[in-house]
């Protein structure tokens, strides 16, 4: 094979240049393990809108990189007019989890892995990933921070707030306070003893409390 003959580049010649045996093998397990993908994101969501379409964009993320990989490793020329045509390509979607990161890169790789031929890895890896996944993102840790939106009538109900507060959590911090005519708002970083958040439901019913909410906190005012 001469250095004309690596860039030599036909439509007729790239039409057998992956075999049909190929292609359906891949597409076959891209799906498979693009629908693992899926499950594995559905099962460890714990946002406050889950997307049901960014769970079939897994699917297809991982079916369409293999067939672009698969398209590149069959022609020379090929691949690099892909990597210019794919550089203008921009995505404005912002992420809202951070764990979708995760999951977006894990559809990528798992597509070039197949398309490259390492079945065996595609496999093993994505099995231990969505092991890994499962173990850790439905962990829930009592420590983790809470907001707590307190409405009281007057000082003294919300000093009675405050003070089963801190005798019912770990740890209590006063975020924000807004003062109106007769009512006062007091927003407050706790964080619980353990999983039982029935203290919320006696918090509420103390005099001079006319509400009390308790809201998860990671970084936004989301649960």
């Amino acid at each position: 094979m001469t250095f004309n003959d690596i860039f030599k580049s036909s439509f007729l010649d790239n039409v057998t240049s992956v075999s049909v045996l190929d292609m359906v093998l891949t597409m076959v397990l891209a799906f498979c393990l693009g629908m693992f993908i899926f499950l594995i994101y559905k099962k460890t969501y714990s946002g406050v809108m889950y997307s049901s379409s960014f769970g079939v964009t897994l699917v297809a993320l991982t079916m369409i990189t293999s067939l672009v990989i698969l398209a590149v490793t069959s022609n020379v020329v090929l691949s690099l007019g892909m990597v210019g045509a794919l550089s203008i390509v921009r995505f404005r979607t912002a992420i809202k989890e951070p764990l979708d990161i995760a999951f977006l890169f894990w559809a990528i790789a798992v597509g070039i892995v197949l398309a490259a031929g390492m079945i065996p890895l595609a496999v093993f890896g994505s099995v231990v990933i969505g092991i890994i996944l499962l173990v850790f993102a439905n962990r829930k840790d009592s420590s983790n921070p809470y907001i707590v939106v307190l409405n009281c009538a007057d000082h003294a109900s919300e000093t009675k707030a405050l003070e089963y507060l801190q005798s019912n959590t770990k740890k209590c911090i006063v975020k924000s306070k807004t003062a109106r005519q007769g009512n006062v708002e007091v927003n407050m970083e706790v964080r619980l003893k353990d999983d039982n958040t029935d203290f919320i439901n006696t918090l509420s019913e103390i005099a001079g409390v006319s509400s009390a909410v308790l809201v998860s906190y990671n970084g936004d005012y989301m649960g």
